[in-house]
Formats: structure tokens, C-alpha cells, sequence
């Protein structure tokens, strides 16, 4: 088992920046793929970024790309996520997601353990 523990939500402008952080606990985590959902009420889950085990190889959905940047410390045990250019429709529950996967993939069905998310809220 593997427990995640997201913080570093919250309130921000538009433009603005968030990092949020996941501590990983309960099983070997350089092993893992890491990664990040989000969701907003009526929408589906979507896959925000995620990357492998050594750092080596990321990925990021086109909304996000160029803006967000996810990085992990194995020594740590613990993924980040650095949130710049913030805007109104990045709203939403930022859920820190571990996968026992070889390669990284979007799906939400691929990942095998979730945090309990965090919220980030940026207003126009």
C-alpha cells in the first residue's frame, strides 16, 4: 500500500503561482510512477502530469504544458507540482496519483493509488 498526502493548495490571482507537494509513504516510491489529476464538479478526472521513476521521462496535458512543471525527490519520497501563469479554468481538486506501471500513461484507471486532493482555487 501506498499513502499520499497532498498540500500547498489554495487561493490565487490569475497569472499567479502554486507548488503543490505529495508525500509518499507505505511502499518503495522510486519505483513508482508519480503524477497529478484534477477535477472539477460534473467534469471528468483529468490527467495533468506525471513522471517516471528516476525524473527521466515527464508528461502533461496540453492544457498545462509549458506552464506546470512536475518533479519528484526519491530521497524525500515526495513529488511536486510548480503551477506558474495560473488561470481561472485551472481551478479544481489536485489529487497526487502513484502508479505501479512501467510507462507512463493518462489513463485514471492506471494509477493504483490517490491521495485525498488538495484544493486550488485561482480567481479572474
Amino acid at each position: 500500500q501506498v499513502q499520499l498526502v497532498e498540500s500547498g493548495g489554495g487561493l490565487v490571482q490569475a497569472g499567479g503561482s502554486l507548488r503543490l507537494s505529495c508525500a509518499a509513504s507505505g511502499r518503495t516510491f522510486s519505483n513508482l510512477i508519480m503524477g497529478w489529476f484534477r477535477h472539477t464538479p460534473g467534469k471528468e478526472r483529468e490527467f495533468v502530469a506525471a513522471i517516471d521513476w528516476n525524473g527521466g521521462s515527464t508528461r502533461y496535458a496540453d492544457s498545462v504544458k509549458g506552464r506546470f512543471t512536475v518533479s519528484r525527490d526519491n530521497a524525500k519520497n515526495s513529488v511536486y507540482l510548480r503551477m506558474n501563469s495560473l488561470k481561472p479554468e485551472d481551478t479544481a481538486v489536485y489529487y497526487c496519483v502513484a502508479s505501479k506501471n512501467l510507462w507512463i500513461a493518462m489513463a485514471a484507471m492506471t494509477y493504483d493509488y490517490w491521495g485525498q486532493g488538495t484544493q486550488v482555487t485561482v480567481s479572474s
